[in-house]
């Protein structure tokens, strides 16, 4: 892939702040297991958030390859700041489509500066993979105080679910009958708002994220706070995922690629038998092996962003990255942590910690087996999902 001189400039300012600000205190923000908002609110001064969004909202007006080139540089520093600009990117452009002008106004700026952090609340606990099958309801009222929504349910496995200043969810407001169709989105603030409640989870990576459950308890929420059409919801959400998708591929190629290259400074270093232990091939083809492999992910990824940017088809590859990403990046970021030996079993090194936070993307944003169907539905059609 070749580059532009801007292109260029961008990656090397992400670059620079990942292995400069991210990447020393990776495992320390594990452990304090707090989201540090002045480091977001660096990165959006530098301009590493909202890339892709316009200028007058804070943006660079950049296209998806070269915010894919800023979200995997920065997960190279530290796997788990990198969710924030992925984020941003996927609820931001939902707010754009569909919110309200006001909205945008106010809020799609303060996520571009970090001042703001917007968690997507689809996952219900009945149906995680099934994700038109929802029971949180939205009813719409009419009373004294005129006419508005009032939300009841939870929401969980929510990435940033305690620390969020703003929800964007997805509601039932027709029939459990209707589905999909059924599925209205809406924009809540957390300040402000009565009947919100909010847990986190204890989870095995992924500490500063803080991945909980979200409970609505009738939540009064007005009509201009709902998002596009009454029943349009669905769609909504599902245009925007082949988009994060790919995004999440290449975080996950970052966070390979650090493991990657800190075992091969080791393979060069470490000797044994009055030798580097690179001279091994026992040693250095299982790396040489996860190079490619992540190689071929991280082509794949942008593959399907310059898809995107051409204004062409990319479910199918973005559900590939999707998939590919997580499984691939695992696997050669565990074959890193054995190179290191017995001191890769410790946690004085970051190995253990990206396999954990990896490992959340096999499950979170789709599954594999979901994203294998959607490859196999853009193939075959429908016939791939019948049983």
């Amino acid at each position: 892939m070749v580059l532009t001189d801007d292109q260029r400039a961008l990656q090397e300012t992400a670059r620079r702040f990942a292995r400069e600000r991210l990447l020393p205190d990776y495992q320390k923000r594990e452990k304090s297991g707090v989201l540090d908002r002045g480091l977001i609110a660096e990165m959006g001064r530098l301009g590493l958030l909202g890339t892709d969004l316009p200028e007058e909202f804070g943006g660079l007006g950049v296209d998806s390859v070269t915010t894919g080139l800023i979200a995997e540089e920065l997960a190279y520093g530290d796997f788990n700041i990198s969710a924030v600009p992925v984020g941003i990117s996927l609820n931001a452009a939902i707010l754009m489509r569909h919110a309200p002008p006001e909205v945008v106004r106010e809020w799609v700026p303060r996520m571009t500066r970090g001042d703001a952090v917007v968690a997507i609340c689809l996952t219900e606990p009945r149906g995680g993979s099934d994700a038109s099958n929802l029971t949180l309801k939205a009813r719409r009222v009419s009373d004294a105080s005129g006419e508005h929504y009032v939300i009841n349910g939870e929401k969980t496995s929510i990435t940033f679910a305690d620390r969020a200043d703003a929800y964007l969810i997805f509601a039932r407001t027709g029939s459990a009958e209707e589905g999909a169709r059924g599925v209205s989105a809406f924009f809540i603030p957390y300040e402000g708002t009565k009947g919100i409640s909010r847990t986190r989870f204890d989870d095995v990576g992924s500490a500063i994220i803080g991945r909980g459950s979200v409970f609505f308890d009738d939540v009064r929420v007005p009509l201009s706070h709902r998002l596009g059409g009454e029943g349009k919801g669905f769609t909504q959400v599902m245009q925007g995922f082949d988009y994060s998708r790919a995004l999440i591929g290449l975080q996950c190629v970052g966070a390979a690629q650090a493991s990657l290259d800190e075992a091969w400074a080791y393979a060069k270093e470490r000797e044994a038998f009055g030798k580097p232990i690179g001279q091994f091939q026992g040693v250095s083809f299982p790396l040489a092996e996860g190079e490619s492999q992540i190689a071929a992910v991280r082509q794949l990824c942008y593959h399907a962003l310059a898809l995107r940017d051409a204004g062409l088809p990319h479910t199918s590859e973005a559900a590939m990255c999707k998939w590919m990403g997580p499984r691939n990046a695992f696997d050669v970021i565990h074959q890193c942590l054995l190179t290191f030996g017995h001191y890769g079993w410790s946690k004085d090194l970051p190995h253990q910690q990206r396999m954990r936070d990896v490992m959340g993307l096999e499950i979170g944003d789709g599954t594999a087996q979901i994203m294998k169907l959607i490859i196999a539905r853009e193939r075959i059609g429908r016939a791939a999902v019948q049983y």
